[in-house]
């Protein structure tokens, strides 16, 4: 049992640590959460608490095919981070690095389209509307300051 016990288990261009449970090892993933890798675990029937070290390789290839492609394994559409793409209009899921370019390509979009987001993301100012009185000050001064 010991020989079998990898410290690293690579999946999907990232090295997770295989001292940690399969539910916590998989959200180390970027654009993978807690309820997504509990998802993923009961799908394929593993143990949520057993060790990543501990999988087999044919387990880890079924994750990655998951992650590929979601929706072949009746995962809710509402668990993707892409629903209806700005492209191509479908859902997908999408982690590492792809995840980062597409986010990328959207503030660029609405920076360029001159959208309200847009406007707020150049500027470094809050984008969802939260208020400015008294938040998100970048000088050092706050307050009024008096004469004598």
């Amino acid at each position: 049992m010991e020989d079998d016990f990898k410290h690293l288990v690579r999946i999907s261009r990232k090295d997770v640590d295989g001292n940690k449970t399969i539910e916590q090892a998989l959200t180390e993933i970027k654009g993978i959460g807690v309820s997504l890798s509990k998802t993923i675990c009961l799908t394929l029937g593993l143990d949520l608490t057993s060790q990543m070290g501990y999988i087999k390789d044919e387990d880890v290839l079924k994750i990655e095919e998951i992650l590929e492609d979601p929706k072949k394994f009746d995962i809710p559409n509402w668990m993707l981070n892409r629903r209806e793409d700005y492209e191509t209009g479908d859902d997908i899921h999408l982690i590492e690095s792809d995840l980062d370019m597409v986010l990328r390509d959207d503030l660029n979009r609405m920076k360029k389209t001159r959208s309200y987001k847009g406007i707020r993301h150049e500027r470094g100012l809050p984008v969802r509307g939260q208020r400015t009185k008294s938040t998100f000050r970048h000088s050092s001064t706050v307050g009024v300051s008096r004469s004598r």
